[in-house]
């Protein structure tokens, strides 16, 4: 019908005529509305959906075989976010529009969680009405007070710092003195070190190469040539490179070292495409424990994944070494001639066990699978409780506890072998588990 106001007919044939249209229109009206909210509700149900997939390759990202997992990840990030774009936006058209309310409940929103404590607060105070505007009185009690916080972003920008140094002459001796500058981390460059460490942050925190940030920049109309944030990126390098050898140092001289080896993109210029390159990393964090020391982690790039590559990182390594079951890491557990013993100790990951038979569990429902899972979780329920308790204790509590359930999950796995190589098409979970467990 037209949106102006519709002339009623006075006869009683009209009227009924009319309303017939009003009813017919109200009942297309209720069918858009019923239309729209089944829509919605199938995009939230969808959502539910590629999120709980997710998370289901978010667990198993850390374990995966196949790089194209980590690219599975982003992107149904990227299209669970658009999808919630879309949502939000209908939902807010609707809500512009004065549409009726749904009949279907809709999932509910995430409760709303209170704004971080530590961020600075800006109270605004809006001033109270001095008369009533319903009679006009001017006797008003303030009987209360409504707060909302709303988060606001102030966007970071650039400053010019002007160190004045002032030259001062002797009228005596006629000597000139003068305040020497400031120590900057590059001399005769106009970054300083807030500048300094936000471009490498931006870089390698937040993965913006220097030419986007050299756009980014530009917008503020701050020229800042590509060229010339590589330069300070590499002289920042430089700079920081005892301080990580330091880190490196701290790291390995722990008495437990967790070592692990990710896959990295790299760049291969001339080649039209990226090679893979290898991120070593070695953990110490001894909190579990109690231990004061503080954790730190130690970064290493390779361009390959040789053996030679985790014995650099690690050969200066005395203790326990906790890792996967990668080859190159056998040489690091092998007896030394001249004593006769181990630099370093294997200690099984228990992680990545758990997760193979996870995977077998998820796949095969196997009981067998299953029991070593809640075997494997009364394992992880020995914790420090207190502070002050000995660490010899607990080491002996841990290690006598991991032997015996460790001697009756090889029990399990051999009377349920048979069961589960019938179910699986692989054996490699087993194989992981005796030869992590021999």
């Amino acid at each position: 019908m037209s949106c102006g106001v519709p002339s009623i007919p006075s006869d009683f044939a009209g009227l009924k005529a009319f309303a017939a249209a009003l009813q017919a229109e109200n009942i297309s009206l209720k069918s858009g509305i019923e239309a729209r909210d089944d829509e919605l509700y199938a995009k939230t149900l969808h959502i539910e959906k590629l999120k709980a997939q997710l998370a289901q390759l978010k667990r198993a990202h850390f374990g995966r075989s196949s790089e194209k997992l980590g690219e599975q990840v982003e992107q149904m990030e990227l299209l669970i976010g658009e999808m919630e774009e879309c949502r939000a936006s209908d939902t807010a058209r609707r809500e512009a529009k004065g549409a009726a309310a749904s009949t279907r409940r809709e999932k509910s929103i995430p409760v709303r969680q209170a704004l971080p404590a530590h961020l600075p607060r800006e109270r605004v105070d809006h001033s109270a009405a001095c008369i009533c505007p319903k009679c006009g009185s001017e006797r008003l009690t303030r009987i209360g007070t409504d707060e909302r916080e709303v988060l606001e972003y102030v966007p970071s920008h650039f400053k010019v710092i002007v160190h004045s140094r002032p030259k001062m002459a002797c009228r005596n001796c006629e000597a000139v003195t003068q305040e020497p500058m400031p120590s900057l981390p590059i001399e005769r460059g106009i970054p300083g070190p807030g500048l300094l460490a936000h471009v490498l942050i931006s870089k390698y925190c937040d993965h913006l190469p220097v030419y986007r940030q050299s756009m980014i920049y530009a917008r503020d109309g701050v020229e800042l040539d590509r060229s010339t944030m590589a330069e300070w990126v590499g002289k920042m390098a430089f700079l920081l490179e005892p301080l990580a050898e330091c880190i490196g140092g701290y790291v390995r001289s722990g008495g437990v070292i967790h070592a692990d080896d990710t896959p990295l993109p790299v760049l291969d210029p001339g080649c039209g495409k990226t090679k893979t390159g290898r991120l070593w990393v070695a953990v110490r964090d001894e909190r579990p424990w109690a231990s004061r020391s503080p954790p730190a982690v130690f970064y290493r790039y390779s361009p390959d994944r040789r053996a030679e590559r985790a014995w650099a990182l690690l050969k200066d390594c005395r203790g326990y070494l906790q890792a996967d079951a990668y080859s190159g890491f056998k040489e690091l557990y092998a007896l030394v001639p001249s004593t006769g013993q181990q630099n370093l100790v294997e200690v099984a990951c228990w992680a990545h066990a758990r997760r193979k038979i996870y995977e077998v569990h998820a796949a095969t429902a196997s009981p067998a699978a299953e029991i070593l899972l809640e075997r494997i979780a009364e394992l992880e329920k020995i914790s420090v409780s207190d502070e002050e308790m000995k660490r010899e204790i607990e080491a002996m509590a841990r290690q006598s506890k991991q032997t015996s359930e460790a001697v009756q999950a090889r029990l399990t796995e051999d009377g349920g072998l048979d069961r589960i190589r019938m179910r699986i098409r692989s054996e490699k979970t087993l194989d992981f588990l005796y030869h992590q467990s021999a």
